[in-house]
């Protein structure tokens, strides 16, 4: 059996974290040498998440005692909070340049300095990484991420959002100016870290909009639906928190370009997919439901004709730890590393 690849999860206490752990003890072809967890260093994994403490996993220890040269890792998830990812990696590819990284923050993400700037409040700290750094959004950007060093894991409403619509503004299918997508997320997008707004009394029983007309993941949107376009595209986007773990859940709304309906929209995305193993495009005015996806790397995606001529409802759902963050991570890891694409990540949902 071939060697197996030595992997680092930094920021291993977070929810994104311990989803990394969950899909790579069971992955044949990697091993995982370096956890970290500043505020928990010394201990266990097993003593914050007691699902793991059956298992030999290293012991936590802090992102400052790690000499990387001597860790020779080859490949490292990086969990860790925005802004203090740049920091963090421009370090460890200074001194560990054949590491690879997956960082599952918004650091790398976004091409442009000046809008990343913009949209989270200060500078960019790593801007010869940020060059480099490719967006991986795998089944889009496949060729890119197998030649990659840094690669940027998209976020999770993008995610849900452009595995839809990048193929229908490629093809200039849709009306790039009428794109109106509402999204509903699970609680464990916003983090582990203890909130008032996302406390079980606040969440439980309820429904309701944040990040209304500025979140950050509109900046992700805007890149690469434009990208795809071929002209500045800025879509309505509004998100939602519902009482529910895991889960995105978008309903979009779009108008055919030039005559095109509702079944041929479902067309291309069908012949898109059609050989992709983590999309999976319903029949015809079938619709998903989030419980479809969940705990696996699946995002479900639903096309149904709107009773206005012209208009179609389309829905795509996705699980945001899994092909949301953690196992679209694993994905693009499989690719870098030149394992087969669906290694260690093929498991069906968890519907009940």
């Amino acid at each position: 059996m071939a060697e197996k690849k030595k992997i680092g999860i930094l920021g291993a206490s977070g929810y994104t974290g311990a989803e990394l752990v969950r899909l790579l003890l069971r992955h044949p072809r990697v091993e995982i040498v370096l956890l970290t967890a500043d505020r928990r260093a010394g201990h266990k994994l097993g003593d914050v998440f007691p699902q793991f403490a059956p298992y030999d996993l290293p012991q936590l220890v802090s992102i400052e005692s790690v000499d990387w040269a001597a860790a020779k890792l080859d490949l490292v998830f990086c969990a860790l909070p925005h802004a203090t990812t740049q920091k963090v990696l421009k370090d460890l590819l200074a001194k560990a340049p054949e590491t690879k990284v997956v960082d599952l923050s918004a650091d790398f993400r976004l091409g442009d300095p000046a809008v990343y700037a913009k949209w989270y409040g200060h500078e960019h700290h790593a801007l010869e990484l940020q060059k480099e750094a490719v967006y991986g959004l795998t089944e889009i950007y496949r060729r890119d991420v197998k030649k990659a060093r840094l690669v940027a894991n998209p976020g999770c409403y993008t995610t849900c959002a452009q595995l839809p619509l990048i193929p229908l503004l490629k093809a200039k299918a849709i009306e790039s100016d009428e794109i109106v997508i509402d999204a509903k997320s699970g609680t464990t997008g916003a983090g582990r870290s203890a909130k008032e707004d996302t406390l079980f009394s606040e969440v439980s029983e309820g429904f309701h909009a944040y990040g209304v007309g500025h979140h950050r993941h509109m900046s992700e949107l805007d890149q690469e639906f434009s990208k795809a376009a071929g002209k500045d595209v800025v879509a309505t986007f509004t998100p939602h928190l519902t009482p529910m773990n895991r889960g995105i859940y978008s309903t979009i709304y779009v108008r055919g370009r030039r005559g095109k309906t509702a079944h041929e929209l479902h067309d291309i995305l069908s012949k898109q997919y059609e050989k992709d193993p983590f999309v999976y495009v319903l029949p015809f005015g079938k619709t998903p439901d989030s419980r479809h996806v969940r705990g696996s790397n699946m995002t479900f995606i639903g096309v149904a004709e709107d009773r206005k001529p012209g208009r179609a409802i389309i829905v795509s759902t996705l699980d945001n730890l899994t092909k949301g963050a953690s196992g679209q991570a694993v994905q693009n890891m499989n690719v870098m590393l030149g394992f087969a694409e669906t290694l260690g990540i093929d498991q069906p949902a968890l519907s009940s």
